[in-house]
Protein backbone atom coordinates (compact mmCIF):
# COMPACT_ATOMS: atom_id res chain seq x y z
CA UNK A 1 0.00 0.00 0.00
CA UNK A 2 1.04 3.93 -0.17
CA UNK A 3 3.96 5.04 1.75
CA UNK A 4 3.26 9.31 3.25
CA UNK A 5 6.30 11.40 4.55
CA UNK A 6 5.83 14.27 6.93
CA UNK A 7 7.89 17.10 6.83
CA UNK A 8 10.96 17.30 9.88
CA UNK A 9 9.87 18.36 13.00
CA UNK A 10 12.47 20.28 15.71
CA UNK A 11 12.80 19.03 18.79
CA UNK A 12 14.66 21.65 20.92
CA UNK A 13 15.02 22.15 24.41
CA UNK A 14 12.52 24.67 24.96
CA UNK A 15 9.72 21.60 23.72
CA UNK A 16 11.41 19.10 25.90
CA UNK A 17 10.98 21.69 29.05
CA UNK A 18 7.71 21.98 27.92
CA UNK A 19 6.64 18.67 27.74
CA UNK A 20 8.42 18.05 31.10
CA UNK A 21 6.47 20.92 33.01
CA UNK A 22 3.40 19.74 31.28
CA UNK A 23 3.65 16.12 32.18
CA UNK A 24 5.33 16.57 35.68
CA UNK A 25 8.16 14.40 33.94
CA UNK A 26 11.55 16.42 34.58
CA UNK A 27 14.01 13.27 34.94
CA UNK A 28 17.51 15.60 34.56
CA UNK A 29 18.13 13.25 31.28
CA UNK A 30 15.32 15.78 29.56
CA UNK A 31 15.97 18.87 30.99
CA UNK A 32 19.42 19.50 32.72
CA UNK A 33 22.16 19.88 29.68
CA UNK A 34 25.11 19.92 32.39
CA UNK A 35 24.17 17.03 34.03
CA UNK A 36 23.17 14.91 30.71
CA UNK A 37 26.03 15.41 29.28
CA UNK A 38 27.58 13.37 31.59
CA UNK A 39 25.45 10.48 30.15
CA UNK A 40 26.25 7.62 27.29
CA UNK A 41 23.93 10.57 24.98
CA UNK A 42 26.13 13.24 25.37
CA UNK A 43 23.20 15.98 26.11
CA UNK A 44 19.37 16.06 26.95
CA UNK A 45 16.94 13.48 24.89
CA UNK A 46 13.48 14.17 24.62
CA UNK A 47 11.26 12.06 26.18
CA UNK A 48 10.01 9.24 24.30
CA UNK A 49 6.13 10.17 24.83
CA UNK A 50 6.31 13.56 23.47
CA UNK A 51 8.23 11.62 20.54
CA UNK A 52 5.15 9.75 19.84
CA UNK A 53 3.26 12.44 20.46
CA UNK A 54 4.01 13.91 17.50
CA UNK A 55 2.56 11.42 15.51
CA UNK A 56 -0.88 13.45 15.47
CA UNK A 57 1.04 16.47 13.82
CA UNK A 58 3.07 14.54 11.37
CA UNK A 59 -0.40 12.84 10.31
CA UNK A 60 -1.97 15.57 9.65
CA UNK A 61 1.01 16.88 7.57
CA UNK A 62 1.59 13.75 5.50
CA UNK A 63 -1.64 11.58 5.40
CA UNK A 64 -4.46 12.67 2.17
CA UNK A 65 -7.43 13.91 2.97
CA UNK A 66 -10.37 11.51 2.65
CA UNK A 67 -13.78 12.85 1.54
CA UNK A 68 -15.52 10.05 2.60
CA UNK A 69 -14.27 10.42 6.08
CA UNK A 70 -16.92 12.29 8.21
CA UNK A 71 -14.27 12.46 11.40
CA UNK A 72 -11.46 10.18 12.67
CA UNK A 73 -10.22 9.03 16.15
CA UNK A 74 -6.87 7.61 17.32
CA UNK A 75 -7.82 4.28 18.21
CA UNK A 76 -4.85 2.90 19.92
CA UNK A 77 -1.86 1.29 19.17
CA UNK A 78 -0.93 -2.60 18.80
CA UNK A 79 2.74 -1.74 18.65
CA UNK A 80 5.63 0.54 19.95
CA UNK A 81 8.87 0.34 20.09
CA UNK A 82 11.31 2.98 21.35
CA UNK A 83 14.49 2.63 19.37
CA UNK A 84 16.89 5.27 19.25
CA UNK A 85 17.19 8.38 21.46
CA UNK A 86 16.03 12.01 20.39
CA UNK A 87 18.77 14.26 21.21
CA UNK A 88 17.80 17.98 22.00
CA UNK A 89 18.30 20.13 18.43
CA UNK A 90 17.32 17.08 16.55
CA UNK A 91 14.81 16.75 13.70
CA UNK A 92 12.32 13.86 13.21
CA UNK A 93 9.58 13.11 10.68
CA UNK A 94 6.85 10.38 10.44
CA UNK A 95 6.90 7.42 7.43
CA UNK A 96 3.60 6.22 7.34
CA UNK A 97 2.21 3.06 5.59
CA UNK A 98 -1.45 1.92 5.64
CA UNK A 99 -1.43 -1.81 6.24
CA UNK A 100 -4.98 -2.92 6.55
CA UNK A 101 -8.12 -1.20 6.03
CA UNK A 102 -11.45 -3.18 7.24
CA UNK A 103 -15.18 -1.94 7.85
CA UNK A 104 -16.35 -2.38 10.97
CA UNK A 105 -20.07 -1.58 10.44
CA UNK A 106 -21.36 0.60 7.35
CA UNK A 107 -20.15 3.51 8.08
CA UNK A 108 -17.32 2.77 10.20
CA UNK A 109 -13.31 1.90 9.49
CA UNK A 110 -10.60 0.78 11.28
CA UNK A 111 -7.59 1.83 9.60
CA UNK A 112 -4.14 0.25 10.47
CA UNK A 113 -0.60 1.99 10.05
CA UNK A 114 2.71 0.81 10.26
CA UNK A 115 4.33 4.26 11.60
CA UNK A 116 8.45 5.18 12.17
CA UNK A 117 9.60 8.16 13.27
CA UNK A 118 13.01 9.08 11.72
CA UNK A 119 15.50 11.08 12.91
CA UNK A 120 17.41 13.00 10.43
CA UNK A 121 21.05 11.37 10.04
CA UNK A 122 20.36 8.33 12.06
CA UNK A 123 20.31 4.74 10.61
CA UNK A 124 17.65 3.95 13.34
CA UNK A 125 14.70 5.50 13.92
CA UNK A 126 13.41 6.99 16.83
CA UNK A 127 10.21 4.77 17.16
CA UNK A 128 8.72 2.10 15.42
CA UNK A 129 4.57 0.91 15.85
CA UNK A 130 1.03 -0.05 14.83
CA UNK A 131 -1.11 2.83 15.25
CA UNK A 132 -5.25 2.45 14.62
CA UNK A 133 -7.35 5.15 13.90
CA UNK A 134 -11.63 4.71 13.73
CA UNK A 135 -13.28 6.57 10.87
CA UNK A 136 -16.90 7.64 10.97
CA UNK A 137 -17.85 7.28 7.07
CA UNK A 138 -20.54 9.89 5.64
Amino acid sequence: MSEFVSRWFAIDQALIDAFAALTEDEQFIHVDPERARGTPFGGTVAHGFLTLSLLSAMAYDALPFSEDVAHSVNYGFDKVRFLAPVLAGAQVRGRFRIVERALRAPNERLTRYEVSIEIDGAERPAIAAQWLTLQKLK
